[in-house]
């Protein structure tokens, strides 16, 4: 899952970014290799007469369904056309922001509802799961709280259902290098599988390089099996109309 880290399924895949280098690309370039077959066929070790086919289920709060739409249909995925493989959730339409009224249930249960449902529905099914993303539920005043309940619940679903789980979390950043660590990113790293970490170039954005992206492995994961890129080995990359391009530190020579 999300070339060029050779990621197993299955996992808690944790994306961090900032203003100045936002992840869509990586939650796009997921959906449309996982569509598109390219983490099964690359993880494929047997021969199968009937290989899981793949899914995807959208959990979105940042990006409308039109969006989505026209970045795969680039790539040539056409969501209108996938039937049950693809399914979006706009989660404030499901579940406004809290009214500072003690709700009587977790409010995300609607969304973790509606997930388990589609995870049910098709057990045959190589599913990943995206969401997108956590920090803008609690700016909207979700409680800390509820959104770490909703996530375990959420991860403990995909883990029984066998489905691999992409969680986007924006990150603060100071004046310093270094992003704001909060309760809920604090959280997440804890429990993730991975964690990628899009950045940006200290000397800022340029026309050649758009930022940078490192790889971490969460607390308690065995080494070995997923080559690890700290921030001073992190990959480039540079956006283009086709989607990212990585490349070494110092080479601005494609390595996908």
């Amino acid at each position: 899952m999300f070339s060029p880290f050779d990621l197993p399924p299955g996992i808690l895949l944790l994306v961090t970014d900032q203003l100045s280098s936002p992840a869509d690309f990586v939650l796009h370039h997921s959906l449309i290799d996982h569509l598109k077959g390219t983490r099964s066929s690359a993880k494929s070790t047997s021969i199968t007469a009937n290989p899981k086919k793949p899914k995807v289920i959208v959990l979105a709060v940042s990006e409308d369904l039109a969006r989505w739409k026209s970045i795969a249909s680039k790539s040539n995925v056409h969501l209108d056309q996938q039937g049950s493989a693809f399914v979006f959730v706009n989660v404030l339409q499901r579940v406004p922001p809290p009214n500072n009224v003690s709700p009587t249930e977790p409010v995300l249960r609607p969304i973790l509802d509606t997930v388990v449902s589609a995870l049910g529905a098709d057990e045959e099914m190589d599913t990943l799961v995206i969401v997108d993303d956590l920090a803008v539920l609690e700016w909207l005043g979700f409680s800390v709280p509820d959104i770490i309940r909703f996530v375990r619940a959420l991860y403990a679903a995909c883990r029984k259902a066998g489905a691999t789980l992409l969680i986007r979390q924006h990150v603060l950043t100071p004046p310093s290098t270094d992003p704001l660590v909060d309760d809920l990113f604090r959280h997440l790293r804890q429990i993730c599988t991975y964690h990628v970490e899009v950045l940006p170039l200290a000397s800022g954005r340029s026309g050649a390089v758009s930022g940078q992206v490192a790889l971490h492995t969460g607390p308690g994961v065995p080494r070995g099996g997923v080559k690890l890129l700290s921030r001073t080995a992190a990959l480039q990359y540079k956006l283009t109309d086709g989607g990212a391009v990585f490349f070494e530190r110092g080479t601005g020579a494609g390595v996908l």
